[in-house]
């Protein structure tokens, strides 16, 4: 390898590098091997879509097919995550499924963050969220053994840590009561929803504080953040999603996944709206994943992992750079 790596480095590879690399590769054998074992099948799908992802807050990219225009759409987007085919996958009948590969969010580069990333995506049939939970900790626990660590859990539902956290009832307490512990923050309030609002709490309040040590697993989250989850009719209706976090890094994203073609659409549509009131491009829908859906998608949960998430705690970094070959800057 010549030229220069993220490290910084030219000619010979840097020491650190090496090891970065070699704990991927590690990390790979052993994620496989762990999925082997449980019958879990590994598939790829495609990185080119004809649908964008609708949801508000990711950016895609796209790019223009020059070939004949018998065969499809001209414009296609790379995959923000490969939770679309594979569900079309699961509507076929290829049962327990999994897929280890690249993603690419655009305007997503800095510290923590590179537009093109590697994530892991798994589906279990029959299962719901909080079976997936056991086998999410267990895969990263796993994982923290290649570099001799281990990690205490704590569980506890949505409005648990806010309440233990900041005293305050996410889905309950008053706008100004929700701005107030951000009044020393900069931040842009126009257009932000009540949603919003929480999300920076939890990302400049709540996750910081997270012991490097500890595995945190956060589940009902508001119904308003289901995203591709089934909502539970609970007072008030939450949703059965998950996220697992790693110190102060959040790792995995889970969800009883919804399976009613209908109110998929619906919430495409919503987040197309979204986006429309935010002067956000409006995006093709994946109607071969409502189709899927409305074939019959068997009741499954689902978890993606983030992988360079994953090896910066492991190698106790807070710079994506150190876990790559090249970042964006040096790609």
């Amino acid at each position: 390898m010549t030229g220069q790596s993220s490290h910084g480095a030219t000619g010979r590879m840097a020491d650190s590098l090496k090891v970065a690399l070699h704990l991927r590769a590690r990390l790979y054998a052993m994620l496989r091997e762990y999925f082997a074992e449980r019958g879990v099948l590994e598939v790829e799908t495609p990185i080119l879509s004809a649908a964008g992802n609708t949801e508000p807050n990711i950016d895609g990219f796209s790019t223009r097919f020059s070939g004949h225009v018998d065969a499809g759409a001209v414009t296609r987007w790379l995959r923000t995550s490969p939770e679309y085919p594979l569900k079309r996958l699961l509507a076929a009948g290829i049962g327990d499924c999994y897929e280890l590969g690249r993603v690419f969010r655009n305007g997503e580069a800095g510290g923590r963050h590179n537009p093109e990333f590697t994530l892991l995506e798994w589906y279990r049939v029959g299962w719901d969220h909080q079976r997936l939970v056991g086998e999410t900790v267990e895969l990263v626990r796993l994982a923290l053994q290649l570099v001799g660590r281990r990690a205490e859990v704590r569980a506890l539902s949505y409005r648990e840590l806010f309440m233990r956290t900041l005293q305050l009832d996410p889905f309950s307490a008053p706008l100004d009561d929700l701005r107030a512990p951000l009044r020393d923050v900069r931040i842009d309030e126009e257009g932000l929803s009540r949603d919003d609002w929480l999300d920076l709490l939890m990302t400049h309040r709540i996750q910081p504080g997270f012991p490097d040590d500890r595995i945190t697993v956060v589940d009902d989250w508001p119904a308003t953040q289901c995203a591709l989850a089934r909502i539970r009719q609970d007072d008030p209706p939450v949703a059965e999603r998950f996220e697992l976090y790693l110190g102060v890094h959040e790792l995995a994203n889970g969800y009883h996944e919804l399976t009613d073609a209908h109110e998929q659409g619906d919430r495409f549509l919503r987040d197309l709206e979204v986006r429309r009131r935010r002067g956000l491009p409006q995006l093709p829908i994946d109607r071969q994943l409502l189709a899927a859906l409305a074939s019959g998608l068997p009741d499954c949960a689902g978890v993606a992992v983030g992988i360079d998430r994953l090896l910066m705690a492991m190698q106790g970094t807070d710079a994506i750079a150190d876990v790559l070959a090249f970042d964006f800057a040096h790609a």
